[in-house]
């Protein structure tokens, strides 16, 4: 039997927001020079992306459909997804315990009221999830005005994305380069200015 308009409506938009997803991550991934290792952490507000305010109606088929078309870059690529939780949990991340096997980890479950839609499908998709309170990240996405900058390394780079809207939501990015340091007299290596070289493809 054939399902019902509303039905159609609702895979057709996480459909779309899926794709929307990979692109942004695609995106992401060249312009940050993101090599197999590295971490990117995700803000994900839900209720943004279906169009209502910040924590107000999270949508937990929507975090589903974002995280695989996220991981759907990310995993072959040996990238790794951080999903930073709400604010009822401190902003804390959830994250595969072999991104950071040496890590303080937390105890909490992230649930969508508790945690976010989006921690939550990443907590339930991860072989080996583990929460921990901060991470230093190597580039990030902000889906929906989740305020990631607290979980990237210094110094953060912002990336405009063509895909800057992930259904409703707005779509800001990030990657890190290290520090210069040493003042005027010091001379640098040009390729740092892009980022963190990938030492294992050598």
């Amino acid at each position: 039997m054939a399902g019902t308009v509303h039905e159609v409506e609702n895979h057709a938009l996480l459909a779309e927001v899926e794709r929307e997803a990979a692109n942004a991550a695609q995106e992401l991934v060249e312009a940050a020079r993101l090599h197999r290792g590295q971490i990117v952490v995700i803000g994900c507000s839900t209720s943004e992306v279906v169009g209502h305010r910040v924590g107000s109606w999270s949508t937990p088929e929507a975090a589903q459909a974002i995280f695989r078309g996220l991981q759907s870059v990310f995993a072959p690529k040996g990238v790794y997804l951080a999903a930073q939780c709400c604010e009822h949990l401190n902003r804390a991340l959830i994250v595969e315990h072999e991104a950071v096997p040496n890590a303080e980890i937390v105890n909490v479950l992230p649930q969508p009221k508790a945690g976010s839609s989006f921690a939550t499908a990443a907590y339930e998709s991860f072989r080996h999830p583990v929460a921990l309170e901060e991470i230093r990240a190597d580039a990030g996405l902000d889906i929906g005005g989740t305020l990631i900058g607290m979980h990237l390394k210094k110094v953060a780079v912002p990336v405009r994305l063509k895909q800057d809207h992930i259904g409703q939501a707005i779509v800001l990015a990030a990657r890190v380069r290290p520090k210069f340091i040493g003042g005027e007299r010091a001379i640098y290596n040009e390729e740092l200015k892009n980022g963190y070289p990938d030492f294992d493809a050598e």
